[in-house]
């Protein structure tokens, strides 16, 4: 029994085999190292992290937690017994599991990642976060670093801002640093020849842009070449930069207020000015209040980014050139 017990606690694993075998990248690990003390490595003669089988099974358990929804912060200092009951509580409680399958371990990472993401908003940290990013962007499929990664993060922000738990200022930190990661997204992505053509924006009198850029963002990562024109853009404006550019479509993203009369009338003078061969997609957390006026104007609404990407395939011409489905 001693003998099994000596094995276990041997430092004897580099960090490669412990990122394989954990599920998290040395990135991940080592951050988590840092800032949280999860586990503490020991040492080769020539300086190499080195840990043992309980380190392994430690971060195996923390990491299933962090993905059912705690914090690694939370769970940094329980044992092994306690984060291996917790987990079982978890898998026990869970409405809907997910069964094992190529989509688990990405969805997994990403949850990881949002964590990360969200201690370092709380810690008002833009390097951390920008560091996570990098490290997203690099580990997980650029679409679900969007999907699984930004969008859930910036929806928890906007919660726990309305909760009081967060100031303006960890939303503004937020904001500035996925505006100008998915800037970069999309400057890097070059659409091929002959991909359709869309144009994004926030329509006259919506002025946060984020979800503008999620959208931008994603349609150049699906192979559309995209326009984007940023926030409080009036309808002609609109209308006349899809016409030029010969848009198949015009995306636009609505935030905030509800019930704005004034862009009730904004849409209605879209649809009159806007080529009758551009689509109208409108989506954003308001949107569902202008329901009947995006109606009458013909308008797309989507939910989210899956239903955006749907749309966009429903659009792309026969012929068209896109990068991904």
């Amino acid at each position: 029994m001693e003998s099994v017990h000596s094995d276990s606690a041997a430092k004897r694993h580099p960090i490669q085999v412990v990122a394989r075998r954990s599920g998290l990248t040395a990135d991940v690990l080592r951050a988590w190292e840092k800032r949280y003390t999860v586990v503490t490595p020991g040492r080769s003669k020539g300086g190499r992290r080195l840990y043992s089988d309980s380190d392994i099974e430690r971060l195996r358990l923390i990491r299933e937690a962090v993905a059912g929804g705690r914090r690694v912060g939370q769970l940094a200092h329980l044992q092994v017994d306690e984060l291996r009951d917790l987990v079982q509580e978890d898998r026990r409680e869970a409405v809907s599991p997910a069964e094992f399958g190529p989509g688990r371990m990405a969805q997994e990472d990403a949850a990881v990642f949002l964590a990360e993401c969200l201690d370092a908003v709380r810690a008002l940290d833009s390097n951390w976060l920008r560091s996570v990013f990098g490290r997203a962007i690099i580990a997980l499929q650029p679409s679900v670093f969007i999907e699984s990664v930004v969008t859930p993060l910036m929806h928890r922000i906007g919660a726990l801002w309305s909760e009081g738990r967060l100031s303006p200022g960890h939303e503004h930190l937020a904001s500035s640093v996925v505006r100008n990661t998915l800037a970069e997204v999309i400057v890097v992505l070059q659409p091929n020849n002959g991909a359709p053509r869309i144009v994004v924006a926030t329509p006259a009198h919506q002025h946060h842009e984020i979800g503008a850029i999620l959208v931008a963002a994603t349609a150049q990562l699906d192979g559309w070449h995209v326009t984007y024109l940023g926030q409080d853009l009036p309808a002609s404006d609109l209308a006349r930069a899809a016409e030029q550019t010969e848009a198949r479509a015009l995306a636009l993203s609505i935030t905030h207020p509800p019930g704005d009369p004034r862009l009730v009338a904004e849409l209605r003078a879209l649809r009159q000015e806007l080529p009758d061969d551009t689509a109208l997609i409108v989506g954003g957390q308001a949107v569902q209040s202008y329901r009947k006026v995006l109606e009458s104007v013909g308008a797309l609404r989507v939910a989210g980014v899956q239903e955006f990407r749907e749309k966009l395939r429903e659009l792309a011409p026969p012929n068209g050139k896109t990068l991904q489905s």
